[in-house]
């Protein structure tokens, strides 16, 4: 689990498609530099945010750290256009410690999107993103958060019926997180949140359920209990405990 708040942006030394050594796995791996400051406290099989995905280590030296990456990870994500020299988003797995600046972050990447626009306003930038798949568009929620290459972020405007949704970069966060240096055309990976997720598969189920009721004598009884207006405050109340 992580938070979406980028520790520190890496360098990417190797991808090896083939790599036969023990760490390696004999399948694809990834080597990540500079970053010392998070291995301090590193440990084989630790996990951590690659980009916003869940990975883990399976080798390590003072600086740098070697993960495997699996064949549904270079499909789902953007790791697989890797180069060395390019730049991550790093994040380590939560502690009890951390503080939760950000949101629930799986590590789970949906999809990938493309940077449709990047646009100025103000001292801001707003990056419009057309995911490759365009049903996690359901998920996204106008001012609920998303993560991007693992970056925590404020959904600013969606439009699923044209395949978009935009988020507004600060001038901050632009320096501190990779998409910052990212322009038209480029990818990012795309979690959605799970708790709007969660909500949104309850809320679909439940409108289900109210449907098939209402073919019932029991569901017309449930459906008025339901839209009874003491019931709804003794509800709200019970629920703000």
């Amino acid at each position: 689990m992580f938070t979406g708040i980028v520790e520190t942006i890496a360098t990417v030394s190797a991808l090896d498609p083939q790599d036969n050594t023990l760490s390696g796995g004999g399948g694809t791996s990834l080597t990540i530099t500079d970053c010392a400051p998070l291995l301090t406290d590193a440990h084989l099989g630790d996990s951590i945010s690659i980009n916003g995905t869940c990975l883990t280590i399976t080798a390590f030296t003072a600086s740098t750290f070697k993960v495997g990456v699996s064949p549904e990870t270079l499909r789902r994500t953007n790791l697989g256009g890797l180069l060395p020299g390019s730049r991550v988003n790093l994040e380590r797995a939560v502690s009890a410690s951390t503080r939760m600046g950000g949101h629930f972050v799986q590590g789970h990447v949906d999809t990938v999107a493309r940077i449709a626009a990047v646009t100025p306003d103000g001292n801001a930038v707003r990056f419009r993103l057309e995911p490759r798949d365009k049903a996690v568009l359901r998920w996204v929620v106008e001012k609920g958060y998303v993560a991007l290459d693992g970056a925590s972020l404020t959904v600013t405007r969606v439009e699923e019926g044209e395949g978009w949704c935009e988020v507004m970069l600060i001038a901050y966060t632009r320096e501190r997180v990779v998409m910052g240096g990212k322009g038209e055309g480029e990818e990012v990976n795309v979690e959605v949140d799970m708790v709007g997720n969660v909500g949104a598969e309850c809320s679909m189920e439940w409108t289900k359920l109210r449907k098939s009721l209402q073919m019932t004598s029991a569901g017309i009884l449930i459906e008025g209990l339901l839209n009874c207006p003491i019931l709804k405050v003794i509800l709200s109340q019970a629920l703000a405990l």
